[in-house]
């Protein structure tokens, strides 16, 4: 079951298309990194499956219901979610602001100890948040998205401003989460290295619009190995070698070629030596992860 398919989801401010035609799927009780360049429509993507953000055009389903004004706040009752920052008050404890979505929700008041526990801020409860860390502000939001156990937490760049060990804690964190509570999280970043830790499902868009969707194994497999080949002739060079039946393509002034054996790498180097082709350089390359974002993505987006 996917706990979230969006179809054909559009959103247009003026002129100007900042969402199109956006088809998600995401798996229920996966981690699903949501990626792309900053402003490339990640977080008004995920106003419009809260709720938050009237869509132009499409539909969204959300655990199975979809998200219309008949449906919304029974869904929304099993969703948490953290949007950009949190918000807190300041001049009130850790504990007083829980205890404040706590009522409002209507949630039973034992999980407010739980959820400071899960994201290790029991020991600060009592301490007023305006003299919280950044990193503990994040995990007080995070708190209070947790407050109900949600059945999908849907998280917008929850690692943005902390530093190694607050993005290191925050992501154990999140990571824990599926496996301990059964949940679907939903993580929305600019930084391929933080979802690469975190998701087994990603997600890239592009000025809106769905580049790649499958699971995270699957963008591993586009960073295959290849063999870079150049020579003093490329195209006689290319000729030849579809004469042998291998396949190549040119890129960048060389020649791209599958792996090959030792020996059969030998064996066409000295073919194509035989025929009066120098052989200038035989690299054996991949593709990284950044390489196949910035391909997907636009190598002029700002990351």
């Amino acid at each position: 079951m996917n706990i979230i398919q969006t179809h054909d989801l559009c959103k247009q401010y003026g002129n100007a298309l900042r969402v199109s035609h956006l088809n998600l799927n995401v798996p229920e009780g996966s981690i699903y990194g949501f990626l792309g360049p900053n402003g490339a429509g990640k977080s008004t993507t995920l106003k419009m499956i809260l709720g938050l953000v009237r869509p132009t055009a499409g539909s969204i389903r959300v655990l199975g219901k979809d998200m219309d004004n008949s449906n919304r706040l029974s869904v929304l009752r099993q969703v948490g979610s953290l949007i950009e920052s949190p918000s807190y008050y300041g001049h009130l404890t850790g504990e007083e602001n829980l205890r404040i979505v706590q009522t409002l929700r209507g949630i039973p008041e034992k999980n407010i100890r739980e959820v400071l526990q899960i994201v290790r801020l029991d020991g600060q409860r009592e301490k007023k948040v305006a003299h919280y860390s950044l990193g503990m502000k994040q995990r007080l939001g995070l708190a209070a998205a947790l407050l109900g156990y949600p059945k999908l937490l849907i998280l917008d760049e929850p690692t943005n401003g902390l530093d190694p060990a607050g993005i290191q804690e925050m992501r154990e964190l999140i990571c824990d989460l599926p496996g301990r509570f059964g949940m679907t999280v939903v993580v929305s970043s600019h930084l391929l290295s933080e979802i690469d830790q975190m998701a087994n499902h990603v997600a890239i868009i592009r000025e809106g619009e769905l580049v790649f969707q499958d699971s995270l194994e699957a963008l591993h497999g586009r960073s295959r190995h290849h063999l870079a080949l150049r020579t003093t002739n490329n195209a006689i060079a290319r000729r030849l070698l579809a004469e042998q039946s291998v396949p190549c393509e040119e890129e960048n002034g060389y020649l791209i070629l599958p792996i090959l054996s030792d020996e059969v790498a030998a064996q066409l180097t000295g073919f194509l030596a035989g025929n009066r082709l120098g052989i200038v350089r035989l690299e054996e390359r991949q593709k990284s992860l950044e390489d196949i974002f910035l391909d997907l993505t636009g190598k002029a987006a700002s990351l």
